[in-house]
């Protein structure tokens, strides 16, 4: 154990907390340092970083979890790490390899691990592992230098006096350009975003619906998160279209939904005129797993689902299935967890 630490567990919320050390490497000539924990928590860059000026940027978001018997795990790292090498790929990054990922996220991990909240409040540790360009450059071209760094920090639980629906607005901009980057974890598509959600916030709404930017008529995601719904024959749906992020939590949601639950899975269009084909939506992501959509605006007709104060039954099931695999209460499908040796 580390050093002892004041923080109420049960008032977390989700905002940046320093810990003790975090993980810096850097790619210079064509190859990764070993990379190191350091205490800095300040990155110290030339003024001609891709980064600044190019967004050449990317990153990840993952969490470790304290079980019951006081052990920390990962939950699915290496997808996380498969992830991050194509959001590389796409922005002419160099690749972060997936043993190189999950080996620095576990030195972190192990490094704050007196930061990992105690099983039973609910609370995590977020992880957020990201790559930048750096360096002397000005022309727009890839940097000659990049650094991947991870650092940590301890967050609440994501409801705080138990799931309640929310609802959801669509929004006149688009999230991404058909064949664009909005299949990868970029920082441009995060920057894009802060506007809809503000005007969303300021109608009352709790963020916003993106719909396809071609023909403006399917539902793509929700806000920072993908969507699905329960049909009233009780399949699980979600969006297909090459423009959604791969959302490891979605991924893992029709896995449960198919091998766990039982229940018939289709990833395919989902138009937003008919909504009334399900009647439980939600919004899927590693903060929350799954953000229970009460109803959705759209052309100033609210339609609404289960319920705008009650969770449905299945998206209740799903989630207290996922989140017991995430917490080792429930036992989880062949590699879908990583122990951290501490």
């Amino acid at each position: 154990m580390g050093k002892p630490i004041n923080i109420d567990w049960n008032t977390l919320g989700f905002k940046y907390i320093k810990t003790d050390l975090r993980y810096v490497s850097r790619w210079k000539d064509g190859s990764w340092d070993e990379g190191t924990l350091v205490a800095d928590n300040t990155l110290t860059m030339s003024e001609g970083s891709t980064a600044l000026h190019y967004g050449q940027t990317c990153f990840e978001g993952l969490k470790a979890y304290r079980t019951k018997d006081g052990s920390i795990q990962l939950f699915r790292p290496d997808e996380n790490a498969k992830r991050m090498q194509e959001s590389c790929r796409r922005l002419l990054m160099p690749e972060v390899s997936v043993e190189k990922f999950v080996d620095a996220c576990g030195q972190v991990v192990r490094a704050n691990e007196h930061y990992v909240p105690p099983y039973g409040t609910g609370a995590t540790l977020y992880i957020r592992p990201f790559v930048i360009g750096v360096g002397d450059n000005i022309g727009v071209a890839p940097a000659q230098e990049y650094i991947f760094s991870i650092f940590c920090t301890p967050v609440g639980a994501y409801f705080k006096g138990g799931m309640v629906p929310v609802n959801f607005t669509v929004s006149d901009y688009d999230r991404a350009a058909p064949r664009g980057t909005g299949a990868v974890k970029v920082g441009g598509n995060y920057a894009s975003s802060l506007l809809p959600h503000h005007l969303a916030v300021e109608k009352g709404f709790a963020d916003c619906i993106y719909l396809d930017p071609a023909t403006r008529t399917k539902i793509e995601e929700v806000g920072a998160a993908n969507f699905f719904g329960i049909t009233k024959e009780g399949t699980f749906v979600t969006p297909a279209s090459p423009s959604i992020l791969q959302s490891i939590t979605r991924r893992s949601l029709m896995d449960v939904a198919r091998d766990i639950l039982g229940m018939k899975v289709e990833q395919r269009d989902v138009y937003i005129d008919k909504l009334d084909e399900f009647v439980e939506a939600g919004a899927c992501g590693t903060a929350a797993v799954i953000t229970p959509i009460g109803g959705i605006d759209y052309k100033g007709k609210l339609h609404v689902f289960h319920s705008e104060t009650e969770v449905g039954p299945v998206t209740k099931k799903l989630y207290e299935t996922l989140c017991g695999i995430q917490f080792g209460d429930l036992e989880a499908p062949a590699g879908w967890i990583h122990k951290v040796k501490i």
